[in-house]
């Protein structure tokens, strides 16, 4: 009897071992966490109605536009640390999102970086996306979308021992012009947009703020003394508390609150 059964066998991408480095790194950060809800049923509608005139246009870009705006009103929250007693506060807001492509016939998430959103419209970051989908991908070498990289470096990284990948990463996020020109300061991801569920989802990784976007679901709400079905997105909002305290955090949830439920910028 074969106790085994039918199985085949698959080969890790190089960009997982990044993943899995990352995240191990990201696991031991001091993240404080946020767990909301927003009203987004005005935004919603809007889009629609908009959609019917413009096709740049879409949900999540304009999610990112509203992040952008809280984070460059609100800029403590995406500062890297540069050395032991100095944070580095950057002006631009640039927000690595995960795009999912086709390579050797399986899909995979690369990252993507969009440069200074905060100076960008909705429109623009849409047509950004648009852009980066459509990207060609090298399936030998590309880490992240956009960006080139040294294929023979990258794969003599890749072959190196975890614990001496993990290494030269942590040497590497000492240095916050390096981390923001890499992978930006801000994460937004949306993968629980996928799939139909009811809770929230926590992202790991090791940028200053992330934000982890999951499913919107139909449920009463109250509206004007009077109950009726809304739109309700659930975010999680992660702030790394070595670079900010508690109250500019939730300032800037608050102000995330208001651009969002009021349908900032449609």
């Amino acid at each position: 009897m074969n106790e085994i059964g039918k199985y085949e066998k698959r080969t890790f991408p190089a960009s997982r071992l990044l993943t899995t480095d990352i995240c191990q790194i990201g696991s031991k950060k001091h993240y404080v966490q946020a767990l909301v809800e927003f009203d987004v049923t005005i935004a919603r509608d809007k889009i629609k109605e908009l959609k019917k005139v413009s096709p740049d246009i879409s949900f999540n870009a304009w999610l990112i536009k509203c992040i952008s705006t809280v984070c460059s009103d609100c800029k403590e929250i995406h500062g890297l640390r540069g050395g032991k007693r100095k944070v580095v506060i950057f002006d631009d807001v640039d927000i690595s999102i995960l795009i999912e492509r086709e390579v050797d016939g399986k899909k995979v998430p690369l990252p993507f970086v969009l440069r200074k959103t905060n100076d960008k419209t909705i429109a623009e970051i849409h047509r950004e996306i648009k852009e980066a989908q459509g990207q060609i991908v090298n399936t030998e070498g590309d880490y992240v979308l956009g960006q080139k990289w040294n294929d023979s470096l990258m794969k003599a990284f890749c072959f190196l021992p975890g614990f001496v990948r993990r290494f030269f990463l942590k040497v590497a996020l000492r240095n916050p012009f390096l981390v923001k020109k890499s992978m930006g300061t801000v994460v937004f991801t949306s993968v629980a947009m996928m799939g139909r569920f009811r809770g929230h989802i926590i992202p790991i990784g090791i940028h200053p703020v992330l934000f982890g976007i999951g499913s919107i679901n139909k449920t009463p709400g109250v509206v004007n003394g009077e109950i009726a079905t809304r739109e309700f997105i659930k975010v999680t909002m992660l702030v790394d508390h070595d670079i900010v305290d508690g109250a500019p955090a939730a300032r800037a949830l608050s102000k995330l609150t208001k651009l969002i439920e009021n349908a900032h910028g449609l």
